[in-house]
């Protein structure tokens, strides 16, 4: 082979390489590592249902508490500092 031919292939594979250069990014560039990462972390969660109703009043019930124990401000208090 003489070097016209190897410098034609060579300019072959750029010219391909960049015509394909979207579907090849979107394949093998960052965004889709992150999108197989999150897939993988995504396989490992599993839903888990329970009695909605009972949840959601347990729930309701720990807000009210949670908004029971919170420090509240006298106005006389706030009015003096």
């Amino acid at each position: 082979m003489s070097w016209l031919y190897i410098a034609l292939l060579a300019v072959a594979v750029v010219l391909v390489a960049g015509a394909e250069w979207p579907r090849l990014g979107e394949r093998f560039g960052v965004d889709s590592r992150r999108r197989r990462q999150r897939a993988r972390r995504k396989a490992g969660l599993r839903v888990i249902r329970g009695d909605e109703a009972d949840e959601a009043d347990e729930f309701a019930a720990s807000v009210e508490r949670d908004l029971a124990n919170l420090p509240t401000i006298d106005d006389r208090e706030r009015r003096s500092r």
